[in-house]
């Protein structure tokens, strides 16, 4: 009893725990905005935060489709939050202790700064404006516009997916449960596009923040280093801009990681495979190799050309060329295989049953005892598909929309007279038939039982009797009328 009760709250704490996590992060995020941090942890959130974005990447790379990563959104909004904040108590430390020396801002600023900066400045600060316009104008630009567009696509394609899905299980191709789950994917679709459509937003306006940061960082430094700390203006240059490239440049990196997510996930064509794998099976294609390898070699052999890179390439072009030859090969001997072992199972097992052999999709049906067969056979005159063609015709143009083809077939466990009519999989009219006798329903002054069989008529319900073709003057001379 003891031993459960602490599994009981063992499980307990570990759920609580796992609840907390996400609220408790959030309120560190806002802490980090308005409290300082101290240097150990700020590098050890920008760790953090590199870690986070390759996460993010490499999940949105593997994932088979987009509504399988429907998290997405709110991570982006969480990792944007804590970049921003990341900026804030950076740029907190580099403008209040930047004066004390480059490892003012931590060890993975100053790391990121000489790393780019390489003593020169000016190019520090084009690399990094670089990197922003390729987020900011290329990368997340083209990720806002698609995702604008599939969120547009997705919602007005919603209306047409659920008729779909209704007439599947109206048909009977889908059980109600796949139908509920077929909606409900339907539903996160249109919920996650567009999400995503205001979360590229979040990309957008976290660049345009990096480059105001950045020039408040520099220009920041620049007058306290002068006016507060009498430092040169060279001496501060070295220092802030030092810093500020390095803040730059790590808050910048994820960013532009989290943009190549978001658009490989805004771009994701749903699929088996993952991303790597979709695009190797279609870009493997000998057909595509081959002039690309003639095309390298060509330009390898003209002079003044770096022609050794060039014919290496070409080469290397060649033996892809061959690889996806031997694959195709492979796969058409292993597509001739299936189907010779196929037939030969076909033949081994001539009376094995598939589902499809025993499912019924048709919308309209029509089940036939075997004694109703000679009413559709063409070769004795059987008038009855001529007839549903018209009523079929005449319906049509009343409800304005074409019916359905009725399809008919006979059916062993029917009686030799009776028919059955389905919609879908729901039977809505079975009865029995005599196609060599006549129905004739009593009139008003009928006072004579005629010998046959006596039924109710399908269409109205009234009593009716099947006679002999050479009743018909009889009962028309006692008020029947004879159909």
């Amino acid at each position: 009893m003891d031993l459960t009760l602490k599994r009981f709250d063992l499980r307990n704490l570990g759920s609580w725990a796992g609840d907390a996590v996400l609220p408790v992060g959030i309120m560190i995020l806002v802490a980090m905005m308005v409290l300082p941090l101290p240097v150990f942890l700020l590098d050890t959130f920008f760790v953090f935060n590199i870690l986070l974005s390759l996460l993010i990447l490499m999940v949105a790379m593997h994932t088979y489709r987009p509504v399988d990563f429907s998290s997405f959104p709110n991570l982006l909004l969480i990792a944007t939050v804590l970049r921003l904040a990341l900026n804030v108590a950076s740029t907190r430390i580099i403008l209040t202790s930047g004066h004390t020396g480059e490892d003012a801002a931590g060890k993975v600023i100053r790391s990121f700064g000489d790393f780019v900066i390489a003593g020169n400045f000016t190019v520090g600060i084009f690399v990094f404006v670089i990197l922003v316009i390729i987020n900011l104008m290329v990368i997340t630009k083209g990720a806002g516009r698609v995702s604008e567009v599939s969120a547009r696509f997705t919602l007005d394609a919603m209306p047409g997916k659920q008729m779909a899905i209704d007439a599947d299980l109206n048909a009977g191709i889908l059980s109600p449960e796949e139908a509920t789950l077929r909606r409900s994917e339907v539903g996160t679709e249109a919920d996650f596009y567009g999400s995503m459509d205001g979360a590229s937003k979040f990309v957008k306006g976290d660049a345009v923040a990096g480059l105001l940061i950045l020039a408040i960082n520099i220009i920041g430094g620049l007058i306290i280093g002068a006016a507060q700390h009498d430092m040169t203006i060279a001496d501060a240059a070295q220092t802030y801009v030092l810093l500020a490239i390095g803040d730059g440049l790590v808050a910048q990196i994820p960013s532009l990681l989290l943009s190549i997510a978001t658009a490989i996930i805004v771009t994701r064509v749903s699929s088996t495979q993952n991303m790597a794998e979709h695009i190797g099976r279609q870009v493997n294609l000998s057909r595509a190799w081959v002039p690309v390898a003639v095309v390298m070699a060509i330009i390898g052999v003209i002079p003044g050309m770096p022609n050794l890179m060039f014919l290496t390439f070409a080469a290397m072009s060649a033996g892809a060329a061959f690889y996806a030859r031997q694959a195709e090969d492979a796969a058409l001997e292993d597509d001739a295989n299936s189907d010779d072992g196929a037939t030969t199972i076909e033949k081994a097992e001539p009376q094995s049953i598939e589902l499809a052999d025993v499912t019924d999709y048709s919308a309209v049906s029509l089940q036939l005892g075997y004694g109703l067969i000679s009413m559709v056979d063409a070769d004795q005159g059987g008038p009855l598909v001529t007839r549903i063609t018209g009523i079929r015709r005449e319906v049509s143009r009343a409800l304005g929309f074409v019916v359905p083809g009725v399809r008919i077939r006979d059916d062993l466990a029917l009686g030799p007279n009776a028919y059955r009519i389905r919609v879908g999989q729901t039977i809505v009219g079975e009865d029995e038939v005599y196609p060599d006798r006549k129905l004739a329903l009593a009139g008003a002054r009928s006072n004579i039982a005629l010998d046959g069989i006596e039924v109710k008529d399908p269409s109205f319900g009234m009593d009716a009797i099947w006679i002999r073709p050479h009743q018909q003057a009889e009962a028309e001379a006692n008020d029947y009328v004879v159909i």
